[in-house]
């Protein structure tokens, strides 16, 4: 019986689950992530760029209304459902919750198989979620909670290899990113800065799962960067656990061979107990993806205390300016700017400008050629002092996507405003598995501004002319939901606690359609072509921090105390 046991832990015992055999597979190749097919949904976010976009152009403004569910499936699961359905022909392969991949018939909905690995007896998380799976080849790569990255073939759900990533035990390390193929290797990074993790990415070998390269956020002493942590005194080791995990899927440029990277928050969270920079933390990293060496970066705010993570990689465009095409990077990070930043072939990154997309206390100003912030140091919480400061550590926009429609040049940013987060730093002992932020979790003081007209929203933001063009807006509910642009121009979105998934017109905002979900939807939308016909689909799925905010809200605000949880995947389609 131990025996059994032990191959449980390790995800040995699970065969998958097969219900009927997958078709013809075409590999996953790299010229095709790097020149995806419409038709397909090869990753979390579409494309290598990060754009959350569709080429379709069946849906339109005109017909979205028409749009009717034609299969939706259950998981069996509850918690917060993160991940997309990603399509490859045929095949939709959905992560969920608690280390589980789901392979479907994309039009049927009929189940081809289940893979399920066991948490081993003591694991213990903040979060179960899983945000997606990559694809490769004939395989399809999903890391778990419990630090491993496994190799799965995609026609039988079969365990090809594993590989592990850290150890959480020792590390208190978990994974809920969605990893990354780039050419001949797979990238994810932990979860745990909370936990006092020192972040770090690492690419395996797509056929073995060899381990090829590690890149640390937080720099070794004598490694460039190291100088903005503490060299001497009561800090000089809080490097060794200074947070920066990279808990969210980069983005690539194909053609220039960079990597792009989120860098999350500082551990704790409190700036006073680690003074300095602190690069690389709240960042973005331009990376070679065959080594993991940093090619350039750019810190959206020095000494976070905040947990304002910029763990989300910027979105790659390009921007009109004086009549050219600039290669851009423009991202809504979490502490309520959005950032235009120049980016250069070889990985270098310059700042172009940053402007406040909602309420904003702690910068005073922001240095036009750096982009490096001032602050009002009433809004910065340390050890033993209380600051207020806005927005809370949810930020603007938390992980959710924002998406890039090449067609109205604008971003679309899930967004939410009028909350701030009252916070009293301390010294907490680091003990591995045990939450080390400095501040309570029971003491995360959310305060929303009763009298604001609305919490959530969407903005649409242009590109080139870096103005809001429209926004909707949520007067009851935040916004949890990644959104999808089409070039039907229309935009799907989830995120509210009416659990209705919706449809924009993208070039105004007007609402067009909506449907009521089983539970809410905090999943990306995603979209592929089948047998002459344009689907799009979506988990629904309620929980985590979601979850917690509306229990909140609803001491504060009277609003609904509980959503429906419970995860399901919905797949609508024109009427014929």
């Amino acid at each position: 019986m131990k025996r059994l046991l032990s191959l449980t832990a390790l995800g040995l015992a699970f065969a998958p689950f097969l219900a009927g055999a997958a078709g013809d597979y075409k590999p996953v190749t790299a010229q095709r992530l790097a020149n995806p097919e419409p038709e397909n949904w090869l990753m979390t976010k579409g494309n290598y760029q990060g754009w959350s976009y569709s080429a379709l152009d069946q849906i339109t403004t005109a017909n979205v209304k028409k749009l009717k569910p034609v299969w939706s499936a259950a998981t069996g699961m509850t918690s917060g459902h993160e991940a997309p359905a990603i399509v490859n022909g045929d095949m939709m392969f959905v992560s969920t919750p608690r280390n589980q991949v789901l392979a479907f018939n994309a039009k049927t909905g009929r189940l081809l198989w289940r893979y399920k690995r066991e948490l081993p007896e003591g694991f213990g998380a903040l979060h179960v979620t899983n945000r997606g799976v990559a694809l490769a080849g004939d395989k399809v790569y999903v890391a778990s909670l419990d630090c491993m990255i496994t190799a799965l073939d995609a026609k039988t759900g079969a365990k090809v290899w594993e590989s592990e990533v850290c150890d959480w035990q020792k590390d208190s390390a978990y994974i809920t990113s969605a990893p990354l193929v780039v050419k001949n290797v797979v990238i994810v990074g932990p979860s745990g800065g909370e936990f006092g993790v020192r972040g770090f990415l690492k690419a395996f070998d797509l056929e073995t799962g060899k381990e090829v390269w590690t890149r640390y956020a937080v720099p070794a002493p004598g490694e460039p960067g190291s100088e903005t942590w503490p060299q001497e005194g009561r800090w000089k080791d809080a490097w060794k656990n200074g947070g920066g995990t990279m808990w969210m899927p980069g983005n690539y440029d194909a053609k220039n061979d960079v990597l792009y990277w989120g860098v999350g928050n500082g551990a704790p969270w409190l700036g006073d107990q680690r003074p300095g920079d602190n690069l690389y933390l709240a960042s973005v990293l331009a990376l070679n993806p065959d080594t993991g060496e940093i090619k350039g970066h750019h810190q959206y705010h020095w000494n976070d205390s905040w947990d304002w993570a910029g763990m989300n990689a910027p979105t790659l465009v390009e921007f009109e300016r004086n009549g050219k095409k600039v290669p851009g990077l423009i991202s809504a990070q979490r502490n309520g700017y959005i950032y235009w930043l120049d980016r250069k072939p070889d990985g270098k990154i310059d700042f172009n400008k940053a402007l406040r997309y909602v309420k904003q206390n702690v910068f005073t100003s922001i240095d036009p050629k750096t982009g490096r912030p001032t602050y009002d140091e009433a809004g910065k919480p340390g050890t033993g002092k209380t600051a207020t400061y806005c927005p809370s550590l949810w930020g603007g926009k938390d992980w959710p996507f924002e998406a890039y429609s090449p067609k109205t040049g604008m971003l679309y940013i899930p967004f939410n405003d009028n909350h701030c987060m009252t916070l009293t730093g301390k010294i907490q002992e680091r003990i591995p598995g045990q939450w080390s932020a400095g501040v309570e979790i029971t003491e995360l003081n959310l305060k929303v501004d009763k009298n604001a007209p609305f919490v959530g929203g969407i903005q649409a933001w242009s590109v080139d002319g870096a103005k809001e063009n429209w926004r909707e807006t949520y007067a009851a509910s935040w916004n949890f939901g990644s959104v999808m642009v089409t070039a039907g121009n229309v935009l799907f979105a989830g995120g509210t606690n009416d659990r209705m998934f919706r449809a924009y017109d993208a070039r105004n905002g007007k609402l067009l359609w909506e449907f009521p979900t089983p539970s809410g939807i905090i999943s990306p939308p995603s979209s592929y072509f089948i047998d002459g016909k344009q689907y799009v689909a979506v988990v629904s799925g309620w929980g985590v921090d979601a979850a917690w905010i509306q229990g909140k809200m609803h001491d504060s605000h009277g609003w609904e105390k509980q959503v429906p949880e419970g995860g399901s995947v919905w797949v609508f389609a024109l009427e014929d």
